[in-house]
């Protein structure tokens, strides 16, 4: 393993961040920083300290850099086109670069020429100064970004959620300036609208040309579609503002016969500087306020809460009731249960000395009475049934075996045209007990 004890004490700095246990390198999003690590330091280098330092890095970099037709750079030549900056600082900025390897010096030729990394740094630092200009919202660097790439077969998942992310919050500030209905907030959305209006056209081109990619990774694709839809929303909004707007219309108050409108005293009033807006007030308002000021419906409502609901309130008996002595249980109203059937159906099973077929036991007057004697043969020789109290119990600790076989019989018996073949016979353990 090789490197630097700078990167080794970097690597320590970074580890301490994270809780123990926690390996930098295993993280998904730290990774790509991680491998982009020179890149980022190229950056560190640019844009650390203070930004008058800032400026004057940038400022040599880009000098050097414009230079297309001879991109080698000699000492002297640095310090005659840089002439107004302070020598000094100049020769310590001019080795900063170099150290970083944004300025390369070839030992051989004596000169100076602008690295790869720094002519990345350049390129970066150039695409987003020209969209600085007339891109407010970042939606055009954003989209430029993703047709660039686009353009050489290189969709990035990134590119591709920064700018959903940017669209979505586009999304959301229009909804909202259409929720709060003030109609100078509406304008001002159209407006920042019709500003991004072909950038989105444009996303929404390079964004068709992406979803047409055979070899496109599935996330990709989800999330191509879905810029797709959020460009499509974003398009719809400009028929929502003009609906919002024909509907304040519609609701605008005139000023008389003058031709004014509300709107045009709000829009006058908002042109007005503070201290203008501060003498319209000399004495046009006293103190207390007189009552024509006041608001009746919610004084109403105070007074009705104060005169009404308070002492409703105050008077209610919240108290829980004293304790009551709980019934005998002899006043209980009680049920006793039918069990007639399972009396004498145990008084028969009771006499079966030999075996009897199944079907010849269940002889019952309907079906509902057979149907009750079959589920009772399932507690014969139960022990928990037997241990239990009452006539199921008297039933399950008779000395009769269930046999069934895996088969039908027509039982020949009412409402019932199969049962399963078995029989009813006394068990062997009952007979050695009888004969002990």
């Amino acid at each position: 393993m090789s490197g630097t004890p700078d990167a080794a004490l970097h690597d320590e700095r970074l580890q301490d961040v994270f809780r123990d246990g926690i390996v930098a390198e295993d993280l998904p999003s730290l990774f790509p920083l991680l491998r982009g690590r020179g890149l980022l330091r190229a950056f560190s280098a640019l844009f650390h300290g203070g930004e008058t330092q800032v400026l004057l890095r940038l400022l040599v970099l880009r000098t050097l850099g414009a230079r297309s037709h001879a991109t080698e750079w000699t000492p002297q030549e640095i310090r005659d086109h840089l002439a107004f900056v302070d020598p000094v600082k100049l020769e310590t900025v001019v080795q900063r670069l170099k150290e970083h390897d944004i300025l390369v010096y070839d030992n051989e030729t004596q000169r100076y020429r602008v690295g790869p990394i720094g002519r990345k740094a350049l390129g970066a630092l150039a695409t987003m100064l020209e969209f600085e200009r007339d891109d407010e919202d970042g939606l055009g660097y954003l989209t430029a970004q993703l047709a660039a790439g686009q353009a050489v077969g290189r969709v990035s998942v990134d590119e591709l959620g920064h700018l959903l992310s940017r669209l979505t919050e586009l999304k959301d500030d229009f909804d909202r300036a259409v929720l709060s209905g003030s109609e100078h907030r509406i304008r001002r959305a159209a407006d920042r609208l019709e500003s991004v209006w072909t950038w989105v056209e444009k996303g929404t081109e390079v964004v068709a040309a992406i979803t047409t990619q055979d070899e496109l990774e599935p996330a990709a694709h989800r999330l191509a579609q879905a810029v797709g839809r959020a460009q499509s929303a974003l398009l719809r909004q400009a028929g929502v503002f003009q609906r919002e707007l024909n509907k304040i219309d519609q609701h605008r108050v005139h000023l008389g016969r003058t031709g004014l409108s509300s709107s045009d005293l709000v829009g006058w009033l908002r042109a007005q500087a503070v201290d203008a807006l501060a003498a319209f007030e000399d004495g046009q308002l006293r103190l207390p306020l007189p009552a024509p000021f006041l608001h009746d419906q919610i004084a109403l409502d105070v007074a009705e809460y104060e005169l009404l609901e308070r002492e409703r309130l105050a008077a209610e008996v919240t108290t829980l009731p004293g304790a009551e002595a709980p019934p005998d249980t002899a006043e209980l109203p009680t049920s006793e249960d039918d069990l007639r059937f399972l009396d004498d159906w145990h008084a028969e099973l009771a006499t079966i000395a030999a075996p009897r077929e199944l079907a010849a036991t269940l002889i019952g007057d309907d079906y509902a009475l057979s149907a009750y004697r079959l589920s009772l043969l399932g507690l014969l020789g139960d022990p928990e049934s037997a241990a239990l109290e009452g006539g199921t119990a008297d039933l399950a600790r008779l000395p009769l075996a269930l046999e069934i076989e895996p088969r039908l019989i027509d039982p020949d018996l009412p409402a019932i045209a199969l049962v399963s073949a078995g029989r009813l016979h006394p068990r062997d353990d009952a007979k050695d007990t009888s004969h002990a």
